[in-house]
């Protein structure tokens, strides 16, 4: 176990004492994708809901716990240049691993929408595959896939269009691109009150979103007819969009915590990485956000 270096010893690399969130993390995540795991299963007597709750019950605890200690002990002056480099180089690690993250479902995408769905069609070279695994195969864009999978009988649905809701949550993130932009330089130029209001701005934006997909999602179980269980488009429509949203979710929450922050007096022009660290992170999810746009929605 190492030892806590003191405030004073601020030219040493502070090593903090032994920690259970780590372990508790791990048990959180693991808590939580069994929780997944059985409530898509959806196995009779099955409590997949409960458990996948109190997974993210467990997230949050470790969030606020974790990021509570990190919190303090910055505030406490135990942290110096080099811990701050550390931080950076991992907010960046971090940020890149969420790019392959979203990189992998646009690639699965990618592969049912221009690779898989023509083959079974028996589109170019591939009429033996069209008559082996699915002679009746008719394909086309969006598809629910051979099996006509959903929640109506003849496997019919909807999907969302790009002008309606979609548009108006793409406003949004790029208007909150641009109220962080806005709080950053305030931060930056030792302008507190517009910082204050500008990031309140944004996480507000980033709520909003989050409520106008839930409606979305909604309109499209209830109206639309389309579901996660929807063939081959709902699934990649739904994990896609979802995993976007829950991403808003975590990033409006983040940047909550740091407006509270600011409102106490932290986060100054000299040292406010914890701004920056979530600044980039909701910089990544605008981008992403338009990629899913122009290639689940419009496209």
């Amino acid at each position: 176990m190492a030892n806590a270096h003191s405030p004073a010893d601020s030219a040493k690399y502070y090593v903090p004492h032994g920690s259970i969130w780590p372990i508790f993390g791990s048990v959180s995540l693991f808590i939580l994708m069994i929780g997944a795991s059985l409530t898509l299963e959806g196995g009779e007597g099955v409590p997949g809901t409960a458990v996948l709750f109190a997974g993210f019950a467990l997230i949050a605890v470790l969030f606020f716990g974790w990021f509570g200690k990190v919190i303090s002990e910055n505030e406490a002056g135990l942290y110096n240049m080099d811990v701050d480099r550390s931080f950076r180089m991992g907010m960046m690690w971090f940020i890149f691993s969420e790019v392959m993250f979203f990189a992998a479902f646009f690639g699965a995408l990618f592969y049912a929408r221009n690779l898989s769905v023509p083959w079974l069609s028996g589109a170019g070279a591939k009429q033996m595959t069209h008559s082996l695994l699915w002679s009746h195969f008719d394909g086309g864009w969006p598809s629910n896939g051979p099996s006509r999978l959903g929640p109506h009988e003849d496997g019919s649905f909807e999907t969302v269009p790009a002008l309606g809701l979609p548009l108006v949550n793409t406003l949004l993130l790029l208007t909150s691109g641009v109220t962080i932009t806005i709080a950053h330089h305030a931060l930056r130029a030792g302008n507190r009150a517009i910082l204050k209001i500008f990031l309140a701005a944004t996480f507000l934006l980033g709520f909003l979103f989050v409520y106008l997909q839930a409606t979305e999602y909604r309109e499209a179980y209830t109206e639309l007819g389309l579901q996660l269980k929807t063939g081959i488009y709902g699934s990649t429509f739904f994990m896609l969009t979802g995993f976007h949203g829950l991403h808003v979710t975590i990033g409006a929450i983040m940047l909550t915590v740091i407006w509270f922050r600011v409102l106490r007096g932290q986060q100054t022009a000299q040292n406010h990485f914890a701004f920056e660290a979530v600044a980039w992170y909701w910089h990544f999810v605008d981008v992403v956000w338009l990629g899913l746009f122009v290639f689940v929605y419009w496209l």
